[in-house]
């Protein structure tokens, strides 16, 4: 695929040295720690290219690696999909779209291997990342998994709780359309898991209501050094909710969040 240049100059384009792969792997260890568990190698990042695979790096005009996205491509029911495994942006760099432009670039490039959908996870409990993949990308949730990649993955980051995740699906066959992030889609709809200002309660009622709202803090990674054991109570409460209402046929339907005050899941039985 050929390379894509944004506005300010920044470079998309494949990783295409051992140096640019090692780089990568350094900014895992920024992003996630140096003891992180799950740390994508050189070597995989390479073999990927190889066999259908996304290693694909921001770059700044200096030639200073800025972000990067991996992911794989297999078979899944019978059809071509991609599961984009890495997305990581230097701190000094966010705010500038980065992450958004690589995951863009990773989509092109699947849809010219044929590739019908991309897969990807997500922690519900980091608002901007479900902002981002929900509301401005158009993903949608398939499913809720509690631990996804075990109980601690040695990453200051994912911090000690667990690893429960969504697992997104977006389109690459057809346009994506991104989910409402109006609050006043959550006008009148039960909180299940999460209210402002309060912990949690770990055995809230759990209404059949067509449409439930499960709150996140605004900041999780801040909640997690400030309060251990309430941010244990917010994810508990969330997972419970998730678990309970996602086999009912119950799908996120709206993202509500402003940065600032609590962030919300809008959960919607499906017709």
């Amino acid at each position: 695929m050929k390379n894509v240049t944004l506005a300010d100059g920044i470079v998309i384009r494949e990783l295409a040295t051992h140096d640019e792969r090692a780089g990568a792997v350094r900014l895992q260890d920024a992003t996630w720690g140096a003891a992180f568990t799950e740390r994508v190698p050189a070597a995989i990042l390479l073999v990927g290219q190889k066999l259908g695979g996304v290693s694909a790096g921001a770059f700044a005009p200096d030639g200073t690696l800025l972000g990067f996205v991996f992911g794989l491509t297999g078979v899944k029911g019978g059809r071509l999909v991609h599961w984009s495994d890495m997305l990581a942006v230097r701190e000094d760099a966010q705010g500038r779209h980065i992450g958004r432009a690589l995951k863009h670039y990773q989509r092109e490039q699947c849809r010219a291997f044929g590739v019908e959908t991309m897969y990807w996870t997500f922690d519900p409990f980091v608002a901007r990342n479900a902002k981002l993949n929900l509301c401005r990308l158009g993903a949608r949730v398939d499913e809720f998994v509690p631990d996804m990649y075990g109980t601690n993955t040695n990453s200051h980051a994912h911090g000690s709780l667990g690893t429960d995740r969504l697992v997104a699906s977006w389109p690459v066959s057809a346009e994506p359309v991104p989910l409402p992030c109006d609050a006043n889609q959550l006008r009148g709809v039960p909180v299940v898991a999460g209210r402002a200002g309060e912990a949690p309660a770990p055995d809230a009622p759990l209404p059949g209501a067509r449409s439930v709202a499960v709150r996140v803090p605004a900041d999780y990674l801040a909640l997690l050094d400030r309060d251990l054991e309430l941010a244990r109570a917010w994810r508990m409460s969330a997972r419970r909710a998730f678990l309970h209402y996602f086999p009912l046929g119950y799908r996120v339907s709206a993202f509500v969040a402003d940065g600032e005050r609590d962030a919300a899941y809008l959960l919607s039985l499906s017709a």
